[in-house]
This record gives C-alpha cells, sequence and structure tokens, in this order.
C-alpha cells in the first residue's frame, strides 16, 4: 500500500491540507522578505563627500549649498557632481572654467547621504560607498553563504528526524538570529549574524514546501503546488509595504521577521509528514496523522481497511533502518543523472532569478515602485504556468522558462537607459518568466526525488541554487570592467540551464517515488483525476 494510494483514499486535498498550506503562509511569507531584503536594507542614497572644511576658507563664508558643492566636488562626465571624489582645496568661485584646477582627491571627512527616502541603510551605517561599496554588496553574499550552508545541514536532519520537527528549529534559530542581527554594533557582527540568519532561514525554504507535497496526491500536486509557490509573490508585496513604511534598516529587520511569532503559535497544529513516517517505519506516527487526514476531508469510513498492521506490512522493511546521505544521491546512474543535472538547473535558476531581482536600479522608476511591479507580475505568470505545466509537463515548461528569460535578458542588453520604458517592459518580463522557472524546479525537484533522501536532495540542490545565489550580487561589480558584462553572464547562464534541464525526466501525471530503487523503475503515471 503506497502513500499515493492511501491518500487517494482519505483525500489528497481537503480541510486538512488547505490547514497545512495556511499555517505555513505565516512562515514562508518571511522568505521573501529576507532574501530580497538588501535591496531596502543596502540601498545606497544620493551622497557627496563631506565639504564641511570648507567653513575653514573664506571664500565659502558667503556661498550657498549648491556654490560649495560646485567649488569643491568635480563632475562626472555626464555633468552630475561625483559621489566619490572632492578637490583637495576648494576652487576660487571665479575661477570655476579655469583650466588651473587643484588635485582631485578621494572624500577626505566622510559623505553627506540624503535621507529622504531612507533614514538609515548599512551603506550609511557604516559608510559603505565608494572604494567600499564591494562590502555593501557582500552583506547580500554573506547572507546566501548562510542559506547555502544551511541547506543540506537542515536537508539531512529532516530526513533523519522529521519535517516538524526541523521546522521548528528554523523557526527559533530564525528569530534568534535576525534579532542580534539588528541590535549589530559593527559590519563584522551583522555579517555573522546575517550568516546564521541565512541558514536558520534555510530549513523553512526546504522544509515546508516538501512538507506540504508530501500530503498531496498525484492529481492535485501540480495546482496546489502553485497556489503555495503564491505566498512568495504575498512575501515580495508584504516586503514592499513594510520598507515603504520602515525606512530605518535595524526597525526593518525587526518587522520583516515578526510573522515568525505566530509560526511558532501554529506550529502546534502543524503535522508531520506521513509518507515520510511511513518510509522510516514509524506506522503508529503514519495512522495518527493519516487518521486526523481522514477526518478533517470527511473520509473516515475509508480508515476502516487502515490500520496500523496494514501499514507495517506495506513498508519495505530492509529499508527502513538505512540512514540514508548526501552520497546515496550519487548511488546509482539514474539518480545520479538527475542529481547532477538538477544541481547545474537549481545553479542557473537561482543565478538568473536573485541577479535580477538584487538589481532593480536602472529602470527609471524608485525602488519601491519596481519592486512591486516585479512582485505583481507574478501572480499572472503563476497562473499561466499552471496550465502550461499541465499541458506540456514540468521538463519543458522548465527549460521554456529558462530559455525565455535568457531572451529577455539579452534584448534588454541593447536598450539604452535613456529608453527605459522599454527597458522596464523586459525587465519586468524576465523576472517574471525568472520567477516562473524557479516554481518549476522547486516541486518538480520534489517529484524526481524518492522519499527516503528528498530532503537530502532538494537540500544539496538548494545548496547549489544558494551558491550561485551568493555569487550572483558580487557579479554586478564586473561592469567596472564592461558594461555589457554582468548581463551576458546572467543571460548565459540561463541558457545553458535552460538546455540541461531537458535532460532530465518528466515528473508529470506520475506517483512520487519512494525508495532509490524505484527510479530505476518505468514511473507509475495517473491517467484520469479521481474525483475526491
Amino acid at each position: 500500500m503506497k502513500f499515493d494510494n492511501i491518500l487517494t483514499e482519505i483525500g489528497g486535498v481537503g480541510k486538512f491540507q488547505i490547514k497545512l498550506i495556511l499555517i505555513q503562509v505565516l512562515s514562508r511569507v518571511t522568505l521573501p522578505c529576507h532574501f530580497l531584503l538588501n535591496n531596502f536594507m543596502a540601498a545606497v542614497p544620493f551622497h557627496y563627500c563631506n565639504i564641511s572644511a570648507l567653513d575653514n576658507y573664506s571664500i565659502s563664508s558667503n556661498l550657498s549649498l549648491e556654490q560649495k558643492m560646485a567649488v569643491a566636488i568635480p563632475t562626472e562626465l555626464d555633468g552630475t557632481l561625483s559621489s566619490c571624489l572632492m578637490f583637495s582645496k576648494p576652487r576660487h568661485p571665479h575661477l570655476l572654467n579655469s583650466s588651473e584646477e587643484p588635485s582631485i582627491v578621494q572624500c577626505q571627512n566622510g559623505w553627506v547621504y540624503d535621507k529622504q527616502d531612507f533614514q538609515s541603510t548599512l551603506a550609511t551605517e557604516w559608510d559603505l560607498v565608494c572604494s567600499r561599496k564591494g562590502m555593501n554588496k557582500a552583506t547580500a553574499t554573506i547572507f546566501f553563504i548562510g542559506v547555502m550552508c544551511g541547506a543540506p545541514l537542515f536537508g539531512y536532519l529532516s530526513d533523519r528526524f522529521g519535517r516538524r520537527r526541523m521546522l521548528l528549529v528554523s523557526y527559533l534559530s530564525t528569530m534568534t538570529f535576525a534579532v542580534l542581527s539588528a541590535f549589530s554594533t559593527s559590519y563584522v557582527m551583522f555579517g555573522v549574524m546575517r550568516f546564521f540568519t541565512g541558514m536558520s532561514l534555510s530549513g523553512i525554504s526546504i522544509i515546508s514546501i516538501v512538507l506540504n507535497l508530501e500530503w498531496l496526491g498525484v492529481e492535485q500536486r501540480t495546482l496546489f503546488g502553485i497556489i503555495f509557490s503564491f505566498d512568495w509573490t504575498l512575501g515580495n508585496c508584504v516586503l514592499v509595504g513594510i520598507a515603504y513604511m520602515v525606512n530605518e534598516w535595524r526597525l526593518l529587520i525587526l518587522a520583516v521577521t515578526s510573522p515568525l511569532i505566530l509560526s511558532l503559535v501554529a506550529w502546534r497544529w502543524l503535522p508531520e509528514s506521513g509518507r515520510w513516517l511511513m518510509a522510516k517505519g514509524k506506522v503508529n506516527e503514519a495512522h495518527y496523522y493519516i487518521n486526523q487526514c481522514a477526518k478533517m476531508n470527511n473520509r473516515y469510513t475509508y480508515m476502516a481497511s487502515i490500520t496500523p498492521m496494514s501499514l507495517l506490512e506495506s513498508v519495505e522493511t530492509e529499508t527502513n533502518d538505512k540512514k540514508y546521505t548526501f552520497l546515496d544521491l550519487f548511488k546509482t546512474t539514474n539518480i545520479r543523472k538527475i542529481a547532477i543535472c538538477s544541481g547545474i538547473v537549481w545553479f542557473g535558476v537561482a543565478f538568473t532569478y536573485y541577479g535580477i531581482s538584487l538589481n532593480i536600479s536602472g529602470f527609471g522608476l524608485n525602488l519601491y515602485l519596481t519592486q512591486f511591479i516585479f512582485a505583481s507580475t507574478e501572480l499572472p505568470m503563476k497562473i499561466a504556468l499552471y496550465f502550461l505545466m499541465e499541458k506540456i509537463g514540468r521538463k519543458v515548461s522548465q527549460a521554456g522558462t529558462l530559455l525565455s528569460t535568457g531572451l529577455f535578458l539579452f534584448i534588454n542588453m541593447f536598450v539604452s537607459k535613456e529608453k527605459w520604458i522599454i527597458r522596464t517592459i523586459f525587465g519586468v518580463l524576465g523576472k517574471a518568466v525568472s520567477e516562473a522557472s524557479f516554481t518549476v524546479i522547486f516541486f518538480y525537484t520534489i517529484e524526481l526525488y524518492p522519499t527516503v533522501i528528498r530532503q537530502n536532495g532538494v537540500g544539496y540542490t538548494s545548496f547549489v541554487a544558494r551558491l550561485a545565489v551568493s555569487i550572483s550580487p558580487l557579479i554586478v561589480l564586473l561592469e567596472d570592467m564592461w558594461p555589457l558584462l554582468p548581463s551576458m553572464t546572467y543571460c548565459g547562464m540561463a541558457v545553458v540551464s535552460g538546455l540541461v534541464a531537458l535532460l532530465l525526466p518528466e515528473t508529470r501525471n506520475t506517483k512520487m517515488p519512494e525508495f532509490i530503487e524505484d527510479i530505476d523503475k518505468p514511473r507509475e503515471k495517473i491517467t484520469a483525476a479521481k474525483t475526491i
């Protein structure tokens, strides 16, 4: 008696699954808030060299601020005042057009920041601008390295100790380290706390979606997988609203973490994965949650044929006591092919998605409006994605969304910044299909890996993805070598990973494998949806 057969009897979708999804929305809305937080927390407002030392010169006594800036700060090629340079001594107002100008030096006394949009950010807190701008970008990299390290850790632990227990650990550790990062007294302390925040959040990211999909029947997996992904879109919109109202970076961290307090309260009603319990031979606990599911879905009459003894007889006992590790992802030829190809696809998906998402300037709109437009396009794209995946399957959908992302990035490379409307249109389209590729790969991966190593598989692919994400923000720094190099890099990676996706097996309307040996068998298909 496979778990998919049991779900068919007790209801693969119903009040039980809806409750499960709604409980986890509380925690999952915090994911985009933290993952994209650097767009606001590390924003760099308009700034210029502190020229208060001009007051020591008699020529500046009767000058306005604009005039002081003109005599103390050089201009760039486009005529704007430099953000990082100043004159070693002020030019005389009557000699502004003279070729005899003092030498140009780096800012000597710090910077003055415009506080119209942001009261404080990481850049203004520790002067992470100009020669130190790489340190500002590195805060995102540090966070995602933490996510990268946490993914395999939580993947292994949740396969070993269960989904529900490790979610509680993730909730508590995320809240602890997020609060500590908000009260950081130095850049180093902030970096360390942000690393552990990312590590803790990775547990919520990879465990919650697995737990939800493991309680869904085959016929409902695509629809509810798409619905479940709406929480990322919701979190994106929540981030814009909170960031608009809270323009101080310390309070912003606390605000976006606060939903986890409700998640902690709701955790007591969260069920363990019945599929995982059966695979581990914990038949009494599995029967308890299966019984709960049947009651809530009004299918309790079917429980007469489902007893702990029948569950015990259905479990392949020779595999119950085995402790699976990441090495089992490369045990056989077929699982090894899936691991390698899915790792490459995850790298490409994450690399391009965050390459777009963490660099939302340059579209002619303010950060809040750009982020909101990016977020609002995700909903219609995901609705269209459901029909696409149901008609042509996961494999072609995955490859198509990645190749489309590469196409839109390629087009935008040749659109000048003056044509900001066209750039915004193609930027939004690129972001939308990139988000679609992320949605596909999440539950495509869950369908690819067997239950006994599913969290290990998701942990491994998430590790590869976060490696890509930790590199992605730094790619922007390549524009100092050649302006088009970052876009070319993102575009090339999207195309390569899209082609690799075509090497993966199709999983549409197939039962999820329970054991590694099931990978080597033809996948059992469901040819028609059943009425629940």
